[in-house]
């Protein structure tokens, strides 16, 4: 049995934002990669929407710039032929002010020929913003109980 393209993609993707090693991730990537991270794009530039190689191998390097990954733990993984989907926590260190992240996130791969070809992945943003901020943020209730 070969090995999944999830698992290639994933130890390459660390590599590149840990290492700033792109030159492992590029050849895993489809010339025409969809890529999007969803989440508060004001706070962080790197998410939102991409397509092509070079604007996502910018934004991986982007990442690196600004987070290190410390750990993750895979909670739910489904494998498919040329797809994947995962929920994840992250620890992370936002380098700038040397400040723990952790986070969780759910990501959607599709492959071709073991190449990236759509990469979609949500992050619990609020819990993401108020660690970033540094305080609660309260909101007003919206149903009355």
């Amino acid at each position: 049995m070969t090995e999944h393209s999830l698992w290639r993609f994933s130890r390459a993707l660390h590599r590149a934002i840990n290492e700033r090693q792109l030159e492992d991730i590029e050849p895993l990537l489809d010339d025409e990669v969809e890529w999007a991270i969803f989440g508060p794009i004001d706070l962080f530039s790197f998410f939102g929407s991409r397509h092509g190689k070079a604007a996502v191998l910018e934004v991986i390097k982007q990442i690196g710039e600004n987070v290190r990954v410390h750990r993750f733990d895979r909670e739910q993984i489904m494998l498919g032929t040329d797809s994947a989907a995962s929920m994840l926590r992250y620890s992370l260190t936002a380098l700038d002010s040397n400040k723990p992240i952790s986070l969780r996130i759910a990501h959607f791969a599709q492959f071709r020929d073991g190449k990236l070809t759509s990469f979609r992945v949500l992050v619990d943003t609020f819990d993401l913003v108020e660690q970033t901020v540094g305080y609660p943020i309260h909101l007003p209730r919206m149903v009355a109980v």
